[in-house]
């Protein structure tokens, strides 16, 4: 199998925004070499009789009844905000999208 490339780690670190130097391209497609191997071992253990779980032990949630209580008014809660607008928290844009 061949092995992750440093042009692949680069463009993997363009589509999620990371600006990476040249010595961390080594390093993590040493990394992601590893974990893609460690992922081809289990598909290789894993047989068609195994299902797929996300967890070796069955979970159950436990959420409590959906009670109705008083709260504050949409007033009451932009109070003390810095800023509201539309009955809302007003927050500085941050990704310069809109």
């Amino acid at each position: 199998m061949p092995g992750i490339t440093r042009e692949e780690v680069a463009h993997l670190a363009r589509l999620s925004r990371l600006e990476l130097k040249p010595e961390e391209l080594d390093h993590f497609a040493e990394q992601l070499d590893v974990i893609i191997g460690a992922v081809a071992r289990v598909s290789e253990v894993a047989g068609q009789d195994v299902p797929p779980t996300s967890h070796p032990l069955p979970l159950t949630n436990v959420m409590r009844a959906d009670e109705v209580r008083p709260s504050l008014t949409p007033e009451q809660a932009l109070a003390c905000a810095p800023a509201a607008e539309e009955q809302r928290f007003r927050v500085p844009q941050i990704l310069g999208e809109d």
